[in-house]
C-alpha cells in the first residue's frame, strides 16, 4: 500500500469534477480580465479631443495670444480647452476657457487677459463630456 492509498483512505479522494471546475473558473476570470484590460486600452488611447500649444506671444503688459492646435473626434463634440499664463514669479496671472470651433479648423487662436506682464503660457489640455483627463 503507497502513501497516496493511506492518504486517500484516511481522508478521502478530491472530487475529479473539483480540478475541472477550478480551471474553468480561473479561464472565465482570465477572461473577463482581458476584455476589461482591452477596453481600458482602447478607451484611454482613442479620446473624443485632444490638443497642442503650438505657440504663444506676449503681446504687451495684459494680453497674451496662443496658438493651440485642437483634434476633435467629430464636428458634433462639445470640448472645453484650457490655456494658462504664468508670471516670472511662475503665478498665475490670467487663464482663458474655450470651446473650440470646428468651422476654425484646427488651429485655435486665443488671447489671454493677463493682471500684469506675462512671460509664459500652458495649455492645460481639453476635456470632453466623458473624458474627465486633460489632453
Amino acid at each position: 500500500m503507497s502513501a497516496q492509498d493511506t492518504l486517500s483512505g484516511r481522508y478521502g479522494a478530491p472530487a475529479p469534477w473539483r480540478r475541472r471546475a477550478t480551471i474553468a473558473a480561473s479561464a472565465a476570470v482570465a477572461g473577463v480580465f482581458l476584455a476589461w484590460l482591452a477596453w481600458a486600452v482602447y478607451d484611454h488611447s482613442t479620446p473624443q479631443v485632444t490638443s497642442q500649444l503650438e505657440t504663444y506671444s506676449i503681446v504687451d503688459d495684459h494680453t497674451a495670444t496662443a496658438v493651440l492646435l485642437v483634434s476633435l473626434d467629430s464636428a458634433e463634440v462639445r470640448a472645453s480647452c484650457t490655456l494658462r499664463a504664468y508670471a516670472e514669479d511662475h503665478s498665475t496671472v490670467g487663464e482663458v476657457t474655450f470651446t473650440p470651433d470646428p468651422a476654425a479648423g484646427r488651429r485655435q487662436v486665443q488671447t489671454i487677459r493677463t493682471e500684469r506682464k506675462a512671460t509664459s503660457v500652458e495649455s492645460i489640455g481639453c476635456t470632453a463630456p466623458g473624458q474627465n483627463d486633460p489632453r
